[in-house]
């Protein structure tokens, strides 16, 4: 399958919402927590597969707000397998020349999270291949929120007139910055929804959504499915299929 995929028609950026580890988990008698470490493989595989073929930037839904809500001990494993995940895929992260970086609410998480991600986003820092973003302590409504905050303050300061304010302003306020925004992005559990996530980054995204496939046994395979329907897709951007066509003819 992955031969089939055009190297030159790659989206920059994919963004995933890893969803079913639950439910994977509880479909073989087991607790919650067993999905969310079965779940590891998979962050690897697309990882690698976004890496391999060279795309730009891969942004993981890997906690968000509403998650705080969860019961307290899967919260409190949730962290603790993210920092030992962390501390045990860098070295790997680093011979695939991968940059960490995060998004989020970073004072939420717990100081040893904390502490592991710093640590792992400065040690990867000078890396330039695949800009691997995790989203955590993150909602979508969060991130445009803060950034209204920001811009208030600048208005309050004097350092933004409220006539400058508009998207490339808001947009730059936002926690992705600098970033593009996503061009594809993958669900699976089978839930067709966003859940709060990048929002403001998902205007002209395409979805994919996996009917039945759980988080833990996404595998390389099932990227290249949806790359390769991505690229059958025209996107448009609110313009007619006549003008995208007369555009790419020139």
């Amino acid at each position: 399958m992955k031969e089939l995929i055009d190297s030159g028609n790659l989206p920059k950026h994919i963004a995933v919402i890893m969803d079913g580890n639950g439910r994977w988990a509880q479909n073989q008698g087991a607790a919650r927590v067993f999905g969310h470490r079965n779940a590891i493989k998979a962050v690897r595989e697309v990882t690698e597969g976004c890496a391999e073929l060279g795309v730009s930037y891969l942004t993981l839904y890997a906690f968000s707000t509403e998650n705080w809500a969860r019961p307290q001990f899967e919260v409190r494993a949730l962290m603790e397998l993210l920092v030992q995940s962390i501390r045990n895929e860098l070295p790997t992260m680093q011979k695939n020349n991968v940059r960490l970086d995060t998004i989020g609410d970073m004072d939420s998480l717990p100081q040893s999270c904390q502490n592991q991600l710093a640590e792992a986003v400065e040690s990867t820092r000078q890396n330039t291949g695949l800009n691997l973003i995790l989203a955590l302590g993150y909602s979508g409504k969060w991130d445009i929120v803060q950034a209204a905050k920001k811009l208030a303050e600048g208005v309050q300061k004097g350092t933004i007139k409220p006539e400058e304010i508009n998207e490339t302003l808001l947009n730059q306020h936002l926690s992705t910055e600098d970033r593009p925004e996503v061009d594809l992005m993958l669900r699976t559990g089978g839930d067709h929804r966003i859940s709060n996530f990048l929002l403001w980054q998902l205007a002209y995204a395409e979805l994919y959504f996996y009917k039945d496939l759980f988080w833990p046994d996404f595998r390389k395979e099932h990227l290249y499915e949806a790359i390769l329907a991505y690229q059958k897709t025209e996107r448009r951007f609110g313009k007619t299929g006549e003008q995208v066509k007369a555009n790419g003819a020139k």
